[in-house]
């Protein structure tokens, strides 16, 4: 069964700055807790990295996957789609950075986010996988952006 989330927050920066930050990829183990390593393993003719390898820790256990990254321009649009991992079979989401009206250094940002794992589990360890998931895709990005990291 996939289950499906979407939250939302707003960063005092920049839409653009936001993307960048969430499109430096390599950079992820210093701001994202549970990332350990991400490393690009495709880029497409502009530079922008398409297939990113990930090795991250989460509730006692590591885990590898690789997404592959499609961009967006209006509105900055990052979304990525599971390639392959060893614990999940879907793991599908989209960031979406848009300028609060007339505040161009604050940002709306908003994470949605489909997994299926490949071994079923309770609900209760799901929910809190996935609140984990969000916490770090959105406040721990919102605080590497806002203390002005990534820039």
């Amino acid at each position: 069964m996939v289950d499906q989330a979407t939250q939302r927050t707003t960063i005092m920066a920049s839409p653009q700055r936001c993307f960048d930050a969430a499109v430096d990829f390599e950079q992820y183990p210093r701001w994202a807790r549970d990332v350990k390593e991400a490393q690009i393993i495709a880029r497409d003719r502009d530079g922008h990295a398409v297939d990113v390898e990930y090795r991250v820790t989460a509730m006692g256990r590591s885990t590898n996957y690789t997404l592959r990254y499609f961009y967006g321009a209006d509105p900055l649009r990052l979304a990525w789609r599971l390639l392959r991992g060893d614990a999940t079979t879907r793991l599908d989401g989209e960031y979406t950075f848009v300028e609060v009206d007339g505040e161009s250094d604050t940002t709306e940002v908003s994470y949605q986010l489909a997994v299926e794992l490949a071994v079923p589990l309770p609900g209760f360890v799901k929910r809190r996988a996935e609140s984990r998931i969000m916490h770090t895709a959105l406040d721990e990005l919102k605080a590497y952006v806002e203390a002005g990291a990534g820039s």
